[in-house]
């Protein structure tokens, strides 16, 4: 297995991206630290590993919070005794304006979630983290850090800090043997992107614009990616952004 006697913690586990990685973690030997704020999701996801044999705690946390991510990290490490991987998954699409139509209320928002919850989950996982000397981080960003998408401000600004704050993380703790990694999905059939459609079936003219492949990922192929990225198969890789987007960049 390849994270056997891992701990790690998964931000956004109650759904798609995040609880399919919990679940393969799961599957290869960790032992997760499950957090979101649906809590009824949330303990769907730590009852499934619990009946495939795994260990998984669920932790209610709003990571805009610092207050719930410092718990959240408190908690993990106090079941398990110690914090190997972290994976800053959760995330909002927030609400769609062109830039000058959008409201501080919903910038904030966005930026409070989506950036503000991943710097919260790096800082308060790092120090455990440099106390042994190894760990990896995955951080969560999107191909909108990359391409312009009309209507994204909040959430193509977050997603561009998240890779920013990657890179920087990566050379600031890379002396401690910490690999920091980002994620940037393309088109992923998720909840998020159900909710963006608002429950239409996916338009196949508008999927062959964006993937060269002609349809959209499944969340377990993101979460496949980030169980690369949280095993020792990965002992090289850090300070980089993994674009998984079905060749949505490719010229």
């Amino acid at each position: 297995m390849k994270l056997a006697n891992k701990v790690a913690i998964i931000t956004g586990a109650a759904s798609g991206m995040g609880k399919c990685a919990a679940l393969l973690f799961a599957q290869e030997g960790a032992k997760i630290a499950a957090a979101d704020v649906s809590e009824g999701a949330l303990k769907d996801t730590v009852d499934q590993i619990a009946a495939s044999g795994g260990q998984a705690i669920a932790i209610r946390a709003d990571v805009a919070k610092a207050a719930d991510v410092e718990r959240m990290v408190n908690e993990a490490v106090t079941k398990f005794g110690k914090l190997d991987i972290i994976y800053n998954n959760a995330g909002i699409e927030g609400e769609s304006a062109f830039l000058a139509n959008m409201t501080e209320e919903q910038f904030d928002r966005v930026i409070a979630i989506n950036l503000r919850g991943v710097w919260l989950g790096m800082k308060y996982a790092l120090p455990h983290m440099m106390r042994q000397r190894s760990g990896s981080i995955i951080n969560t960003a999107s191909i909108a850090a990359l391409v312009g998408l009309k209507g994204s401000t909040a959430y193509a600004a977050a997603k561009a800090g998240v890779i920013a704050m990657t890179r920087v993380a990566a050379a600031e703790y890379g002396r401690y043997n910490i690999r920091v990694n980002a994620i940037c999905p393309g088109a992923i059939e998720t909840p998020m992107a159900q909710r963006i459609r608002a429950g239409a079936a996916p338009n196949p003219a508008a999927i062959k614009r964006i993937s060269l492949l002609e349809r959209m990922a499944q969340p377990e192929e993101i979460a496949r990616v980030a169980l690369f990225l949280a095993s020792d198969d990965a002992s090289f890789a850090t300070g980089a952004p993994f674009i998984i987007d079905g060749g949505w960049t490719v010229p």
